[in-house]
């Protein structure tokens, strides 16, 4: 459908980039952009993160409460028996370039896996509990999978076979570093991936349920969010974040960075939010995983200049309401960790794909296509030219 520019005057809900209209309705997560408040299914999200687990957390998500002890045991169990990937998957990451970068790899390997695990494309009538079931223990189990594999063989390097006696979040730093994490480790992990796991309707998951609304297969849905979360503007701004830092290189040189960056009104990394006009309550928790991670292994010079831009963003920025945002600390973090810097987004996929499918899940009931308007602004009535008369 096309809009000409007489009738889009009539029309008072367009907003560039949708900003501000709803596309659907959802009771997966909400958040409070004033009060930099965000709950997942009802529950704070720091509720989540002082007492739940990742894979608790995902099957909130998934089925809209909290699992008994048997529904969580048996959820675990079935994660850990599906993360192994087809040998065929991995001769297909051989093959690609090694300065592909890890979001390209996961994307393609993502809808790669629908090859192997064929879903109905009718939806006529509904579908079995257990197909959409297994679509969320093959998704939830095989990304980190995927993402470990091909942070090594880019390297040269074999893939390390998962391990059934890890936790989700455990098992995927072992895959991803070769060493068994230690309690703090893999507890800030667990938590990492406890607040990267949704956020309401963000481009990401609107691609997702875009690609959904037409019965694509849910790894073609799940590969378009991918596709959608590695632009710098979604999930690649944890890697600018540190890039930033890296520059900035000292705390004594931070005042003069940003100020800088005001003057020519240019972006800064890891600041502002869509949504929030506070801090962002993951930026608080991710903020508090450091320092506790500092406790042990000593504070770096990264850190420091991150708190002092904070600070002076408080007294320019802050009175706009563009505060530090879920980017500005989860980098810090995951490089404490010794985790490569364009591995940061592809761990905000690893979380993020329980909130794509909760959202997928939901666009199963809906059975509508998406197809928005658009205004036309282009010319009408031209005629076609032959090629020997055109100047």
């Amino acid at each position: 459908m096309m809009v000409d520019k007489k009738t889009a005057s009539k029309i008072a809900c367009y907003s560039v980039g949708l900003a501000g209209i709803p596309v659907a309705e959802s009771a997966i997560s909400s958040v409070d952009g004033t009060r930099g408040y965000l709950e997942y299914r009802g529950i704070d999200i720091e509720q989540l993160a002082e007492h739940s687990s990742f894979e608790e957390t995902s099957w909130l998500l998934l089925y809209g409460e909290l699992p008994t002890e048997d529904q969580l045991t048996t959820f675990k169990n079935d994660l850990c028996h599906h993360r192994r990937i087809k040998f065929r998957i991995r001769d297909m990451m051989k093959c690609f370039p090694e300065s592909a970068h890890p979001m390209d790899s996961l994307q393609a390997t993502v809808a790669a896996l629908g090859m192997f695990y064929p879903f109905p494309k009718s939806q006529e009538g509904g579908l079995a509990h257990k197909a959409v079931h297994q679509v969320f223990v093959n998704m939830i189990a095989k990304v980190p999978t995927l993402v470990a594999a091909h942070a090594r063989m880019r390297h040269g390097d074999d893939p390390i076979a998962p391990r059934d006696d890890l936790c989700h979040a455990a098992n995927f730093y072992y895959m991803l570093t070769g060493n068994e994490p230690d309690e703090l480790t893999t507890r800030i992990m667990d938590v990492a991936l406890i607040v990267h796991a949704e956020h309401t309707m963000n481009a990401s998951t609107f691609s997702t349920l875009v690609v959904s609304s037409s019965h694509a297969d849910p790894y073609t849905a799940i590969s378009a969010g991918i596709g959608s979360l590695s632009g710098p503007l979604h999930g690649g701004a944890n890697e600018d974040v540190l890039h930033m830092l890296d520059e900035i290189a000292s705390v004594d040189a931070a005042e003069a960075y940003l100020h800088d960056k005001l003057d020519r009104k240019a972006k800064i990394p890891g600041l502002g939010h869509r949504v929030y006009k506070t801090k962002d309550p993951r930026a608080v928790l991710l903020q508090k995983l450091y320092v506790k991670l500092t406790e042990k292994l000593g504070a770096d010079p990264t850190y420091e200049i991150a708190s002092r831009i904070e600070e002076l963003s408080k007294e320019t920025l802050g009175k706009k309401g563009v505060c530090p945002n879920v980017d500005f600390y989860s980098g810090i973090v995951y490089r404490k960790l010794g985790i490569p810097t364009d591995i940061f987004t592809p761990i905000f996929a690893v979380a993020r794909v329980a909130g794509w499918l909760a959202h997928w899940k939901e666009q199963l009931g809906v059975g509508r296509i998406y197809r928005p308007a658009q205004i036309y602004t282009g010319q009408k009535g031209l005629s076609y030219i032959p090629m020997e008369e055109r100047s």
